[in-house]
């Protein structure tokens, strides 16, 4: 009898396979695992097998306006995603601004419209035609804090977090917003009046949520059921990775711990070049494509039953601050993006990833946009990718996706996995090691048929019995 490790949700089953992930070393457990509960979210059908894509409109075109960004729909609509997601698009604070255009992420009012980008009704005219070419939009939503003259500032002065002094505050370092009050029940319910005004007046179809997990649980749990009775398809992401936000407010939340452990897996391969800003060099833990095991057994208890993660390789944050996904993985780059497509959970593509941009954008500034033509290899290679996320059953994400059944190596960087819904089988083969390497399976081994065929070289049917450094194959049923 073959000795796999699958992947299930059962408590019992994924203590299992933490005792299980590798024979030669014990796998990382530092998460410590709780009880799973079942999401209460009933996710939108269209959002099962969806690729979520991330809009830098300010970067986006020379122009940095609405009717830049629209001229690229018919490429967007080619590459094949389904949700764009667009950074705020509303007015941003002048008090306190950062840099020559400020930040995104302070808002000035949330019912309006950034006069930089366009007008509303531009912008309702741009959400209706993503529409009719079968794309959703989400809306950046920055629930946490405000600018520093917002004007709720001078309306509601009441509905901030104060110091001993009775100043605002300012979280962290952003020193040019103000935190928002939530034991104030009126601020709770303007902010859900305006979510509603997004979802009934402009008609967009959810919300990505900023430092979700700073604001109070409750208030995601209160305010989901009023948002869904405007759009019953509501689709909430959270920046965030805390399981107890996905039981009752968002579908997805951020993969950040496996971001974080993919950006180990490159540095212990020597691939990771990122330098702070001061030339030192981030110090990851030595990690290797095995304890991607461990991480994915410590989710499934976790977090809720039929929940979704967002696996990425970039985004703006990582982008601006730590560095393209060519400086943090190097050569593995493209073995990273074929995981963050067929592990569990939702596929992120940012702009300018699907032109391979090895640059990072400017964040407070207007910056020259990426070269979206000629189409070049990246654009094939997402294009690829969408399509199998599209056309693989188990590559659906939560509980409608196959389940993982894993085939341990000899090599703890060669990553071996097939995920299988309905006689339709996913199988995936990494090297994110150093130096090629012979696939050699402990026991048992993945086991193809006559109908199984390499995805991105159909000729091909033969699983691999090498790697080299970085290499991806991936096969599915004909």
């Amino acid at each position: 009898m073959r000795k796999l490790i699958v992947f299930t949700i059962a408590a019992g089953v994924a203590a299992f396979v933490l005792a299980s992930c590798s024979s030669k070393r014990k796998s990382d457990a530092s998460l410590q695992p709780r009880d799973s509960t079942h999401t209460s979210v009933k996710h939108p059908e269209w959002s099962r097998n969806a690729v979520i894509y991330e809009v830098n409109l300010r970067q986006y075109s020379d122009s940095g306006n609405l009717a830049g960004f629209e001229k690229e729909l018919p490429r967007l609509k080619e590459l094949g995603v389904d949700i764009l997601w667009f950074m705020p698009v509303h007015p941003i604070s002048e008090k306190g601004r950062k840099g020559e255009l400020g930040s995104y992420y302070a808002v000035r009012d949330y019912k309006a419209f950034n006069p930089e980008f366009g007008t509303l009704d531009q912008f309702k005219d741009l959400v209706n035609k993503i529409h009719g070419m079968g794309m959703k939009v989400i809306l950046d939503w920055v629930p946490n804090h405000t600018g520093q003259d917002n004007v709720w500032v001078e309306q509601h002065p009441d509905w901030y977090v104060r110091d001993s002094t009775g100043g605002f505050v300012s979280p962290y370092d952003w020193t040019d917003v103000y935190k928002l009050d939530y034991g104030k029940p009126e601020m709770r319910a303007a902010m859900v009046d305006a979510f509603k005004f997004w979802l009934e007046d402009v008609g967009v179809d959810g919300f990505r949520c900023d430092v979700a997990g700073e604001v109070p649980t409750d208030f995601w749990a209160e305010a989901r059921p009023q948002l869904e009775a405007v759009k019953p398809e509501l689709f909430m992401l959270a920046e965030a990775s805390k399981p107890e936000l996905q039981i009752d407010g968002f579908d997805m939340g951020y993969n950040w711990p496996m971001k974080d452990l993919f950006n180990a897996i490159a540095a212990t391969s020597g691939q990771n070049s990122y330098k702070k800003d001061d030339g030192t060099v981030v110090d990851y833990p030595v990690k290797h494509a095995i304890d991607i095991d461990t991480l994915i057994a410590l989710q499934s208890i976790q977090y809720p039953k039929d929940t979704y993660m967002m696996n990425m390789v970039t985004n703006h944050d990582l982008n601006s601050w730590e560095g393209t996904e060519f400086d943090r993985y190097g050569n593995l780059t493209d073995a990273m993006a074929v995981l963050s497509y067929t592990l569990p959970g939702m596929p992120l593509i940012y702009t300018g990833q699907e032109t391979g941009l090895k640059r990072a954008l400017e964040f407070f500034k207007k910056d020259t946009p990426p070269a979206w033509s000629p189409r070049n290899e990246y654009f094939e290679f997402y294009q690829k990718l969408n399509h199998l996320k599209h056309t693989q059953p188990a590559l659906q994400a939560g509980l409608d996706g196959g389940e993982m059944v894993r085939y341990p190596t000899e090599s703890d960087d060669v990553y071996v996995f097939s995920r299988t819904v309905d006689n339709a089988t996913v199988y995936v083969f990494v090297n994110l090691g150093s130096e090629e390497l012979p696939v050699k399976y402990i026991s048992g081994s993945p086991e193809g048929d006559h109908t199984t065929i390499d995805f991105f070289e159909p000729a091909k049917s033969e699983f691999p019995t090498m790697l080299k450094p970085g290499e991806y194959r991936v096969f599915v049923n004909r």
